[in-house]
């Protein structure tokens, strides 16, 4: 996909902190967040049911207030952009109002706001035209969803929150929407999405802000993410061997040992199983290349929350160059 950044800021949060108060105790959903987002980019913001993502796109929509740090969006604080009509949501909560058309739908929430999107408009980035005049209850899942996509649009907004937006879509519907979203995201606008399925953060963001217990763990490309954790996979049988010292072998950054196996995280795979024969400990070898969920695994791990700062996966330039808790 292709950013169209450098129009200056769309998202700031600095310090954000926020905490709830549960069964006698204190659980910090947003534990000290610093996230920059460019007007133009398309963000998603990726972690386990709990870390965190809901309590952040709140506070961006001005639904809640942070206990410390500042929210800006859009130069703005979150409700004033909000009141203004330059951002738009689609929160997991919420279903359309029944037994009116999705023109009718489309054209009530328009006429909330200032400068609004024109209805045709907006029915047509949706990929609802053909459905324009048909009751929303008689609708697919699908179809529904692309009405709630609509209806986020109707205030024509340069930035645009979703919330899980394709959670219990099937295949095709799923594909539908993110051609929605992508000419949306194609006439400069700003978009920011949560979401637990890696091949959607993947395959539709600029950036991938990976989140876990409160705390921005991972930003950068789905590349420099897998790269971050090492970018190859080397896995072999111990076969009764010591594991200590695997941490030293050229290229590793990261060593699992389960059982009798042990699989190392490098970022020379080359490297590593040349040292690894001339050791001998090639037994059962498999080398692979990691995946973005191998990299979310290893940020998400209980080991990986012990540590005390944060990986940041910043990608350098080619030469052709983002839930309650």
């Amino acid at each position: 996909m292709t950013s169209t950044t450098g129009n200056g800021t769309a998202v700031d949060l600095t310090g954000v902190v926020r905490s709830f108060g549960r069964a006698g105790r204190t659980v910090r959903a947003v534990d000290g967040i610093d996230l920059s987002i460019d007007r133009g980019e398309t963000v998603a913001l990726l972690g386990r049911n709990g870390a965190g993502k809901s309590t952040t796109i709140g506070l961006l929509l001005g639904l809640d207030e942070p206990d410390t740090g500042r929210v800006r969006v859009l130069g703005r604080s979150a409700q004033q952009a909000v009141r203004a009509g330059l951002v738009g949501a689609m929160l997991q909560d919420g279903q359309p109002i029944q037994r009116v058309t999705v023109r009718e739908l489309v054209a009530f929430v328009a006429s909330t706001y200032p400068k609004p999107m024109p209805v045709p408009e907006a029915l047509a980035l949706a990929g609802l035209g053909e459905y324009a005049d048909r009751r929303v209850d008689k609708l697919s899942g699908g179809q529904v969803q692309r009405v709630r996509f609509a209806v986020a649009l109707a205030g024509n907004p340069e930035l645009i929150v979703l919330d899980e937006p394709t959670a219990a879509l099937d295949v095709e519907a799923r594909r539908a929407f993110w051609d929605s979203m992508r000419a949306y995201a194609r006439r400069g606008n700003t978009v920011l999405f949560s979401t637990h399925y890696l091949e959607e953060a993947d395959g539709n963001a600029d950036r991938i802000v990976v989140v876990d217990r409160g705390r921005i763990v991972a930003d950068g490309t789905g590349d420099a993410i897998r790269s971050s954790v090492g970018s190859g996979l080397v896995s072999f049988d111990l076969a009764g061997g010591p594991t200590g010292g695997l941490e030293l072998l050229p290229g590793v950054v990261a060593v699992e040992v389960s059982g009798d196996r042990a699989l190392l995280r490098t970022d020379d795979s080359d490297a590593t199983v040349v040292e690894l024969a001339r050791r001998g400990m090639i037994r059962d070898l498999r080398v692979s290349r990691a995946t973005l969920e191998d990299a979310f695994l290893a940020l998400t791990s209980p080991a990986a929350a012990t540590a005390v700062t944060a990986v940041t996966a910043v990608t350098a330039p080619t030469d052709s160059e983002a839930e309650v808790v």
